[in-house]
Parts: C-alpha cells; structure tokens; sequence
C-alpha cells in the first residue's frame, strides 16, 4: 500500500513538472487516500497485535 502511495506520488511530481496540472493533482490525490489507508491499516494491525499477545 505505501509503494503504491510513493508511486502515485512520483508520478504527480513529474507531471507536475511537466505541467500537467489535471494529472499532478489527481495522482496527488489518490497518493494522499493511499497514504491514509496506509495509516488505519497499520495502526489497526499494531493494536489488533497488541490484543492478541495478551
């Protein structure tokens, strides 16, 4: 999840760099959601894990 995140926002930066805005943005878009994902999913995994060992 995190690489498809990296990814997606290398890829905004080269169109941004390029000068496609539409694609820079939407690319930095879906990289923020996957990021986040990201985030609740390894949160949710260390506290399930913590439950578990008890």
């Amino acid at each position: 999840m995190l690489h498809y995140a990296v990814v997606f926002l290398v890829i905004a930066l080269i169109a941004a760099l390029f000068g496609f805005g539409g694609i820079a943005a939407s690319a930095a878009g879906i990289a923020k959601i996957l990021f986040i994902v990201f985030l609740v999913l390894a949160a949710a995994s260390f506290l399930f894990g913590l439950i578990r060992k008890r």
